[in-house]
């Protein structure tokens, strides 16, 4: 029995699947200053109907990271970087207290110049006087040698609560963005353990032993031991569950393996619409990682777009027009709101009907005389509004993904310009804008069975990934794995065949310490090369590199 409990922006929702089916669903409103009496509030109903022991695994996607950077809830981070020659560090500067340091590794990972320890020193005092304990060390060729950024990690280990080193969070060579990452992730850090303790306290208070993973960015579920360590990786984890959730019902429903055609994804919630798309059955992936408000990081994210336009998008008159969103004051009146919303005007205009409808409509008819407007006019005015706004966003979405390099999470695509060829929305307003999206897109639009849980399905559905990269050098005689902080020698006879078949043993042992059975055909290479390293008489060995994943999926 799979449980997955989906934390959106107005409700929670929670569902318990069993063979693709769900036998048990739960929606709560979703409590931003108390995320953790949702989570549990939604649990509560799906256990009224499944015994805690059947539960074999809980799949959690939450937005407690992503809300924490948008509204500015994180901690000050010390942020010390050793760049070496050749660039301006300040460039890449994150937060306050952001202190180049001197020290210098060169592109193979042998060290040019090592940190001054009077220099760390004194970042670190002026961090402990401004009351900080969240750090991050970064270093520019730190991939290949970590050696700088672990040094730095023992010099503040004393009065740290955590420090971010930056080759834990990738193997690609991009030093701004593994700066802004390992930056975010110290400044989650805290708000999320503490919500990780609760929630593994709360679960396991309602009698659930099984692992408790959660939902990243692209598409896979991680162990909540890791997303302690690397709480940046949850970061829109909510949109990820919509993709997921229309691939796994996609799956259960499926008469043949034979892909589908390409498909747009709308998730219609309260408070916002997320746009994604499916190739082939494939979500697209971001090519080098996504960006935290104005920073580009590292974090592998599927890619989508989200618009302030949702069932509860506040309506208003300003400037002598109306608008929709992008804010949300609350539920609907016709949900015991105060003030309309756009589903109020939906039920005006006959679109939906469901909770007071009778307040609903009265809070459409005084807003209109508010507007020196008719009422209905008013009420198809905003809706119109609201579906061409969407329209607009699914173009554009549309023509950024073919226009610039994207991924699939099996291969990169060349040149195919995407064409949907139909539309799956979810979301609580679905029903009430199928009809009217047809119209708009010009595409059949259809509505995702389950439509109003079909994250948290997704949430529950979505097996666990990891992607590593393998970095040796036969003249140093060195192997290196970044993420994994796995250093060792090697024979100046090592070869490609050799590298691969060791990143894949080294990803299998990844799962298998977490208590996971992960066969060797579930691992995809995504990358491969070995090149040639000349000297003055020739050839002195081999630079290798192999990059491998389990891919996101989903398991019926």
């Amino acid at each position: 029995m799979l449980i997955g409990i989906d934390v959106g922006g107005t409700h929670t929702d929670a569902v318990a699947v069993e063979s693709g089916n769900v036998v048990a669903s739960g929606k709560v409103p979703t409590e931003h200053d108390d995320l953790l009496s949702s989570v549990l509030g939604a649990l509560e109903i799906v256990l009224d109907a499944v015994l805690p022991e059947d539960v074999t695994r809980l799949n959690l996607s939450t937005t407690l990271s992503t809300n924490a950077i948008v509204e500015g809830r994180t901690d000050e981070v010390g942020v010390i970087v050793s760049s070496g020659p050749g660039i301006d560090p300040y460039n890449f500067q994150t937060g306050k207290y952001y202190f180049p340091v001197s020290g210098s590794i060169d592109h193979r990972g042998e060290e040019i110049a090592p940190v001054v320890a009077g220099e760390v020193a004194e970042a670190f005092d002026t961090c402990v006087a401004a009351g900080i304990s969240a750090y991050a060390a970064v270093g520019k060729f730190s991939t290949r040698n970590p050696a700088h950024e672990e040094s730095i990690a023992s010099a503040l280990a004393e009065k740290s609560d955590v420090i971010s080193l930056g080759h834990r969070f990738s193997g690609q060579l991009d030093f701004p963005r593994r700066i802004a990452t390992a930056y975010y992730n110290s400044a989650v850090w805290r708000m999320y353990n503490n919500f990780a303790d609760a929630v593994e306290a709360g679960v396991r208070a309602k009698g659930i032993t099984a692992p408790v993973n959660i939902l990243k960015a692209d598409g896979g579920t991680m162990p909540l031991e890791r997303s302690r360590e690397l709480p940046v990786e949850s970061i829109l984890s909510g949109p990820a569950a919509s993709v997921m959730g229309v691939l796994a019902q996609q799956r259960v429903d499926a008469d043949t393996d034979a892909p589908h055609d390409d498909i747009l994804i709308l998730d219609i919630g309260g408070t916002t619409t997320d746009i994604a798309l499916l190739v082939a059955d494939t979500p697209l992936v971001e090519k080098d990682g996504i960006a935290v408000g104005s920073f580009p990081t590292l974090v592998r994210a599927l890619k989508t777009r989200s618009i302030g336009i949702g069932g509860d998008s506040e309506l208003r008159y300003s400037a002598g027009a109306l608008r929709v969103g992008p804010k949300r004051r609350g539920a609907c009146i016709a949900a015991g709101g105060e003030s309309p919303a756009l589903m109020d005007a939906l039920i005006y205009c006959g679109h939906a009907a469901f909770g007071d409808v009778d307040a609903s409509r009265q809070g459409i008819e005084t807003f209109a005389a508010e507007c020196d407007m008719e009422p209905l006019e008013l009420a198809e005015s905003v809706i119109n509004l609201a579906v061409e706004t969407i329209s607009r966003a699914v173009h554009d979405f549309i023509a950024e993904v073919n226009s610039t390099p994207v991924y699939t999470i099996r291969e990169m695509l060349h040149g195919n310009k995407l064409t949907p060829a139909q539309v799956s929305i979810m979301g609580g307003p679905a029903e009430s804008f199928q009809q009217l999206l047809t119209d708009a897109l010009a595409l059949p639009v259809h509505t995702v069975p389950q439509f109003a849980v079909a994250n948290a399905i997704g949430a529950a559905m979505t097996r666990p990934t990891f992607e590593l990269e393998l970095f040796a050098d036969t003249e140093a005689q060195t192997l290196f794995i970044p993420v994994m902080g796995e250093k060792r020698a090697v024979s100046a006879r090592y070869t490609l065949t050799d590298a691969v078949l060791d990143a894949k043993e080294a990803l299998i042992e990844y799962f298998r310490q977490r208590g996971l059975a992960v066969d060797v055909d579930d691992i995809q290479v995504t990358e491969k090369q070995s090149f040639n390293m000349v000297g003055d008489y020739g050839t002195v060995g081999k630079n290798i590199r192999v990059k491998c994943q389990i891919t996101p999926g989903v398991e019926i």
